[in-house]
């Protein structure tokens, strides 16, 4: 089973498009202010001009608020907060992989840790594992084997990690196969 390495491009992180200054479209606007707090319901052009007054920039913050939510805020500091948040979100949201490991029936003892290893280190980082055997000719007709074979490589790994078996052992297109993860 080959894993795709190229898959499509994710955009790095998404960072919302806030309105400011004579983009808000708003007749008036409930405005706060960070010194003086909540200013109640202003015209948007007023709202602008207490902004410009102070050298700073009025910021839509809820668009969807009934009259919109604006604050007089630095928006070059603002937008690079809110960058800073997503991108650290995304630090938080690993994305779980699915790797694949191929054994065979009649795989050696040293080929056998090869694969362990290999299968520890996957689940080290935090990634699924699919444990995949094809059956080729006359090993089709010993498919108790090859699940004996399945099951100790399992328990093999069983004995160094706490894991879960996401998907049982199962015969399917010539192939026993098992997915495997971390508890």
């Amino acid at each position: 089973m080959r894993i795709h390495r190229h898959r499509s491009r994710k955009p790095k992180f998404d960072i919302p498009v806030y309105k400011i200054n004579n983009r808000i479209k708003a007749e008036e606007v409930r405005v706060i202010d960070p010194e003086k707090g909540d200013l109640g319901v202003i015209p948007t052009a007023e709202a602008i001009e207490m902004a410009k007054k102070k050298e700073m920039d009025l910021v839509e913050v809820s668009p969807k608020g009934n009259p919109p939510v604006c604050k007089i805020l630095d928006y070059g500091q603002f937008k690079y907060q809110k960058e800073k948040e997503a991108k650290k979100r995304k630090t938080l949201s690993a994305e779980v992989e699915l790797k694949g490991v191929r054994i065979s029936v009649r795989i050696g003892a040293h080929d056998r840790m090869v694969r362990l290893n290999q299968t520890k280190k996957f689940l080290e980082k935090g990634n699924k594992v699919k444990v995949e055997m094809p059956l080729r000719g006359r090993e089709k007709a010993h498919k108790d084997v090859a699940q004996q074979v399945m099951e100790a490589f399992v328990d093999e790994l069983r004995k160094e990690y706490e894991i879960r078996v996401e998907q049982p052992v199962k015969f399917q297109a010539g192939r026993m196969t098992t997915i495997i993860g971390r508890a």
